[in-house]
């Protein structure tokens, strides 16, 4: 089965006026994402929500599909008998709101019991409009109270009342996050609103506010969020630093790297400039992340007091093999006029400066220069690592030979 998807581009035909369409393309995408198996075990008056509606009218479905159900009650009843009979994985969200998520194979399926006495009382405490469309399985129509689809239709960001913000801080956080991912934009009210209450995200717990920062430093349009970020200051409740690094990434061509770099490097540009180190160890980020933080904002910090063409061999060197996974991440640092030979010799892996490395292993060393493990070892092997990323050593005996002349004018008597 061929499904047919709703391009974004078709947006500006306005041909979403049309609910027959979308209701359409709602029930083709079920069957070919493989869910229509729970539908008979859903209770009458319950409803489609949210994201899912809103990615297909955006064409962004995609084989990692997250479902929003609403059932009039009871829930956790519900979705308990749904993994029971098709034998998916149940977890209990929270107890007390009544929400319950069912995980197969293929899918995750959030299913929460209604809040209020109408499915359009519910819709309008939702986030934002976009959010706030849902699909009566039961009548298959279409609800969107808050004009949601022509919203999508204008890329258009905005809530219905500044109480439904509140509820929730975090979606203070999760407009950014749509700024970056669909390249909306905001309504001045919200914008407004952001301003005043962005102090509120104190209240939210670090690992949500962590996965939307993961989310918005990911986005294709991170940038204009980032700069957004760092405008309002979002940030500034939690960090400890005040000097980061801020650039003006309106100015900055990207166009030089490759899809594989925008998607692998760019996050964690991006983090070093919204982030200091103490806020990134509260809101959880990984050791390994904090870590490639440090060393950028080291060697940025270090640019600041000396200009990149005045760097010695040593210094060079040492760059290279501190930020060599991630290289790229800093050479956005650096002026224009080094992107394009920096990025083509750090992708050439054969390239010993921009990849450090040993001709000669240290257990090898050892044996021939007559040494045990310790510091002088270790300075050595950075030595020669050196001497070969300038093209100063050719083979095994020059190593061995310089390697010894080394340890003669510079080891101490006793290692």
């Amino acid at each position: 089965m061929q499904m047919h998807i709703i391009k974004k581009e078709d947006l500006k035909n306005h041909i979403f006026i049309d609910h027959t369409l979308i209701i359409n393309e709602i029930e083709r995408s079920i069957k070919f994402y493989n869910w229509d198996f729970i539908l008979s075990s859903l209770p009458s008056g319950s409803f489609l929500v949210g994201g899912y509606i809103r990615d297909l009218i955006l064409g962004r479905l995609n084989y990692v599909i997250d479902v929003d159900i609403l059932v009039p009650k009871n829930a956790i009843n519900v979705g308990k008998k749904i993994a029971d009979k098709f034998e998916g994985k149940f977890i209990i969200l929270d107890e007390a709101r009544d929400v319950v998520r069912i995980i197969f194979k293929h899918i995750s399926i959030d299913i929460a019991s209604q809040i209020s006495p109408s499915i359009d009382i519910d819709l309008l405490s939702r986030d934002f409009s976009i959010n706030a469309i849902a699909f009566s399985f039961e009548e298959k129509l279409l609800i969107d109270p808050s004009n949601g689809i022509k919203d999508l239709q204008l890329a258009f960001l905005r809530t219905n009342s500044k109480q439904n913000l509140l509820d929730d801080p975090l979606r203070i956080l999760r407009c950014f996050r749509f700024i970056s991912e669909l390249d909306f934009n905001v309504d001045v009210t919200l914008i407004d609103f952001i301003k005043t209450y962005k102090n509120q995200l104190r209240l939210v717990a670090n690992e949500r506010i962590n996965y939307e920062i993961q989310r918005i430093i990911r986005g294709k349009k991170a940038s204009q969020a980032i700069i957004l970020i760092n405008k309002f200051k979002i940030f500034d409740y939690i960090q400890s630093e005040k000097n980061l690094i801020f650039l003006d990434l309106e100015k900055i061509n990207f166009e030089e790297f490759n899809k594989f770099e925008k998607e692998k490097f760019l996050p964690l540009f991006y983090l070093v400039q919204i982030l200091d180190e103490f806020s990134l160890k509260n809101l959880k980020f990984s050791k390994s992340e904090i870590s490639k933080i440090r060393l950028l904002r080291k060697w940025n910090l270090l640019l600041k007091v000396q200009n990149i063409y005045e760097f010695n061999e040593r210094e060079r060197f040492d760059l290279h093999q501190e930020l060599e996974t991630i290289l790229p991440s800093f050479i956005l640092f650096l002026p224009k006029s080094f992107y394009i030979n920096w990025l083509t010799r750090w992708r050439d892996k054969d390239d010993k400066l921009f990849h450090p490395s040993n001709l000669i292993k240290g257990n090898v060393l050892k044996k021939y220069l007559k040494i045990q493990d310790g510091p002088t070892l270790g300075k050595v092997i950075n030595y020669l690592s050196m001497e070969l990323a300038y093209n100063r050593l050719n083979n095994f005996d020059e190593a061995i030979y310089k390697g010894k002349q080394w340890i003669q004018q510079n080891a101490p008597k006793c290692d």
